[in-house]
């Protein structure tokens, strides 16, 4: 099964909420799965041929939370080409906001242009119409999980 890295970005709990349940649901399936509420540069590089999830609230104005800033920035900066990497982002936002899921969008972006891989797609989950965002995320968990080997 697989190995995957969950990686968050919280300003007020939810993100991490969503993350300790995708933990559950994941090893649930079998895999190896682990959360970094505080995630650092040498977490992430444990899985540069595995799988990492990133889960992140958005802040301001779509900016990244604090919590998940620097390590965004030390893979922006330090890491660059990560061929071996399949990803996954689940993104916390409110609609009502002009930048909707921008720090989750910003990690894909940036996965994306160093080439690791996405497994399916990104799920964006709008606070103004999902108060409970495990109950939009749990089942897309258990779909991403059934995609990874």
């Amino acid at each position: 099964m697989a190995k995957i890295g969950i990686f968050v970005g919280t300003m007020y709990g939810n993100a991490l909420l969503v993350a300790e349940e995708a933990e559950a649901i994941l090893r649930g399936q079998g895999h190896s799965a682990t959360v970094y509420e505080d995630p650092e540069l040498n977490d992430w590089r444990q899985y540069e041929n595995d799988y990492v999830l990133v889960v992140t609230s958005t802040t301001g104005q779509g900016d990244l939370p604090d919590s998940i800033a620097p390590l965004f920035h030390g893979i922006k900066d330090q890491l660059g080409f990560q061929p071996g990497l399949r990803y996954g982002v689940i993104a916390l936002g409110d609609s009502t906001y002009k930048n909707f899921c921008g720090a989750g969008k910003q990690f894909d972006a940036l996965l994306a242009e160093q080439s690791a891989k996405r497994v399916g797609e990104v799920l964006m989950i709008d606070a103004s119409e999902d108060p409970e965002p495990e109950s939009v995320s749990n089942p897309w968990v258990e779909a991403w999980g059934t995609q990874l080997n």
